[in-house]
């Protein structure tokens, strides 16, 4: 097995049950489980979600991601008492997620309310070989004396989202004396699932199967001696269908069939085959570093498991949620986190899957292109949030306004407009990166056409210049703003790219041509100041300043909307996230570096963090500005979003962009990975506590893996590729290269360097 990171949950603790299920959940992207304790617990919330299984429970409700019915809950009585470790005293604990194989582990020592004590081991896996697989096992050991044990487990269709139901149960069948299956149908007809489950006792004992209240069950009642073990063994196949070719019962058969061929086979080997697909993940993917501080390697590999099990590469008609598989925050709606935050990762590891993300916007132009012209413009305006139709999910009305006792309104479906422009930077940064012309003629230049048609449709005409008014930029404390410079620069980008492309792809359209060339002519585009700073908006500049220290503390909490009403906060420099960095960020070729330092340096104070994704972002940008200690400090900040002690800090989920972002924090920043007029440029810096870091990248047609250590960069790749390092062009063309900072030399291979300094 490969030495990758074990996390670990150090103790029970009622208080930080919900965080663990969601840190720990184990997934494949076509299905995630949160890793909720066997036994219930009042505060626990249980789920099971399937990638792209969305439905809307009611005319008033919002769409959201099913929460399936659940098959890890154990029920267990050890000579009369129910097991729970809010009783007793738990004597040893262990509890760790193995990102290695993807194994979730548990041993615990309790000795329950009468005195006698009990061992008690779990394990379970999602299968990254077998998406419909899931695979348990539980083994009791009395240590005192011989005990009766009475387990019940099965299938528990009483799972809701919060309350809401979105299943109607069809059937619950059991088949001879191990198998049980339930098959459920979305209440609006459009999917089917089916769980179909194997249970199976180590040792001889009294068992029943009972099906009752949207519960399918099976019990067990057996003595263990002193000493001995007795293992139950789970093993479950999670099918999913919206295509009805085949009947529902044709469909649950051959579920059935496929679960019986791995109870086979056995937890062990099942173990083994996944085992075997995530060492190539880890090989392909997996960044390494040697730091003084061991928590840096963790978060790495905590951010490459959680981006492997929030993305369902197998199907191009699903994206990836805000919190991935792991909760229902945000209903399991798609955003712009997506295409920033999360492509990066995929497109430098995986090209693949950033293309079947991409595809996922194009198989949905048509609910994009229906809101557009809803609204009165061309093209296509992408919904804020989005599910599995394409249509605006965004839910019009957010939390009651405890002072007024009104619904406050959801702004950012009507004017947060900026994610046309990020899923055409997408686009783009996608071609770049591979080239691959044949869906840049075909989906990447429908995308960049009908989001540039958004965008030469959106301007105002105001004396003399295009304007773009009544948006909301990455800052969503500033709403209903001119000229954000996010927004504007972003969508000059986006117009820009479109006419470039259809020239280059011979897609030629002359009307077209003429537009997009009048809007990049007249397009407004805020202009920095003599200091260099780029205003966020036309307002922003003139609004007053407020020492925002204490909320600085507090980042993420959003406590400035304790003290001040969202007016009040739109009308001062008081910012979520700034806009303007991230602007930077984006497109670092349209700005020095003296502008990037100078915007850091200027918004920074101004800026809250309350956004996950802010300080990762500003840690890519302060790495960029050479500031590689600072870097690190955002960069610790953004790991500890989900990872630090807050025991509340992702109840209803990871913060899936944030997990992106600990990758890119690394890659982009201090390995100084960035795209620059279209050729990939490495500047290696590492934190000063850094002895080492390693990382494997896709570029184009070549496999490389990059080695920094000691000031010197060795470069390893399949075929030959060029770079730029520190400024330098570098043609390697053997297999492997190693360079330095100011001067370029060849190791086992010929390396040439070109342009403006010569090795």
């Amino acid at each position: 097995m490969l030495n990758v990171s074990v996390l670990t949950d150090p103790g029970f603790c009622p208080h930080s049950l919900n965080k663990y299920a969601s840190i720990m959940a184990c997934g494949n992207g076509y299905m995630g489980i949160r890793a909720a304790h066997e036994e219930d617990y009042t505060q626990q919330t249980r789920g099971m979600y399937l990638a792209g299984l969305y439905h809307r429970a009611g005319r008033n409700e919002t769409t959201e991601l099913v929460n399936l019915p659940d098959i890890t809950g154990i029920e267990v009585e050890l000579d009369g008492v129910n097991f729970t470790l809010l009783s007793g005293d738990i004597i040893e604990w262990q509890r760790e997620l193995a990102f290695a194989n993807g194994e979730l582990r548990r041993s615990v020592i309790w000795r329950s309310p009468d005195g006698k004590r009990y061992r008690l081991e779990s394990r379970r896996f999602v299968s990254l070989d077998q998406l419909p697989l899931v695979a348990m096992q539980l083994a009791i050991t009395p240590l005192d004396a011989a005990s009766q044990v009475v387990m019940k487990t099965g299938i528990d269709a009483t799972q809701t989202n919060t309350g809401r139901q979105h299943l109607d149960e069809i059937s619950v069948r059991v088949f001879d004396q191990h198998y049980m299956q339930g098959v459920y149908e979305t209440q609006d007809r459009a999917a089917d699932v089916v769980i179909s489950a194997f249970c199976q006792l180590s040792a001889d004992s009294e068992s029943c199967f009972t099906a009752k209240n949207r519960r399918v069950s099976a019990h067990y009642c057996l003595t263990i001696a002193q000493g001995d073990t007795v293992t139950l063994d789970k093993i479950v196949w999670v099918a999913h269908r919206s295509d009805k070719a085949l009947s529902q019962e044709s469909f649950a058969r051959r579920a059935l069939a496929d679960l019986k061929v791995c109870a086979a086979r056995g937890y062990a080997s099942l173990l083994e085959s996944s085992s075997c697909a995530w060492a190539d993940v880890w090989r392909n993917a997996r960044v390494e570093v040697a730091s003084a501080v061991p928590d840096d390697q963790m978060a790495l590999d905590y951010a490459v498991w959680h981006l492997t099990t929030m993305t369902p590469a197998h199907d191009e008609r699903s994206s990836i949620a805000a919190k991935g598989l792991t909760g229902e925050g945000y209903k399991g709606h798609v955003f712009w986190d997506t295409e920033i935050f999360l492509l990066p990762f995929h497109l430098f590891t995986r090209p693949q899957v950033a293309r079947n993300l991409l595809r996922y916007r194009w198989l949905n132009l048509a609910g994009a292109r229906e809101k557009a012209r809803r609204n009165g413009w061309p093209g296509a305006l992408f919904p804020w949030e989005s599910a599995s139709s394409g249509k605006e999910e965004t839910p019009e009305f957010a939390a009651i306004n405890i002072r007024t006792g009104m619904r406050q309104k959801v702004a950012s479906a009507l004017a947060e407009h900026h994610i046309v422009a990020d899923v055409a930077w997408a686009v783009v940064a996608y071609w770049q990166a591979t080239h691959d012309d044949t869906f840049m003629r075909n989906e990447g230049l429908t995308l960049l056409m009908e989001t540039a048609a958004f965008w030469m449709g959106r301007a105002t005409e105001v004396d003399g210049r295009l304007e773009i008014h009544d948006v909301i930029g990455p800052d969503e404390y500033t709403e209903h703003v001119n000229n954000n410079a996010y927004t504007n620069y972003l969508a000059w980008h986006n117009v820009a790219c479109a006419r470039r492309f259809m020239a280059q792809f011979g897609r030629e359209d002359a009307r077209f041509t003429e537009n997009a060339t009048r809007f990049l002519t007249r397009l407004w585009l805020p202009e920095a100041n003599s200091d260099g700073v780029i205003p966020q908006d036309d307002t922003f500049m003139a609004k007053p300043a407020i020492d925002l220290s204490r909320y600085k503390a507090k980042a993420g909490k959003q406590t400035i909307l304790l003290d001040y009403s969202r007016a009040e906060v739109n009308d001062m420099q008081i910012l979520k996230q700034a806009d303007v960095v991230m602007l930077t960020y984006l497109l670092p070729e349209r700005f020095t570096p003296q502008q990037c330092a100078a915007n850091l340096a200027f918004y920074e104070p101004r800026t809250i963090h309350d956004s996950s994704l802010s300080k990762a972002i500003h840690g890519i940008v302060t790495a960029r500005c050479g500031d590689t200690e600072g870097a690190y400090a955002f960069w610790r900040d953004g790991v500890a979003i989900d990872l630090g002690d807050d025991p509340h800090s992702c109840d209803d989920g990871i913060h899936a962009a944030a997990t992106g972002a600990i990758w890119s924090g690394v890659i982009q920043g201090f390995a100084g990975m960035q795209i620059v007029e279209g050729e990939l440029h490495l500047a290696p810096s590492l934190p000063a506590h850094w002895r080492r870091l390693a990382f494997p990248l896709r570029w184009r047609n070549a496999t490389l893996h990059f080695t920094y250590e000691n000031e010197v960069l060795t470069i390893e790749t399949t075929t030959p590729v060029t770079l730029t390092l520190w400024g330098k062009t570098l043609r390697v063309s053997g297999r492997k290269v190693c360079a330095y900072k100011d001067f370029l030399a060849p190791a086992n291979g010929t390396a040439t360097t070109e342009g403006r300094d010569d090795a």
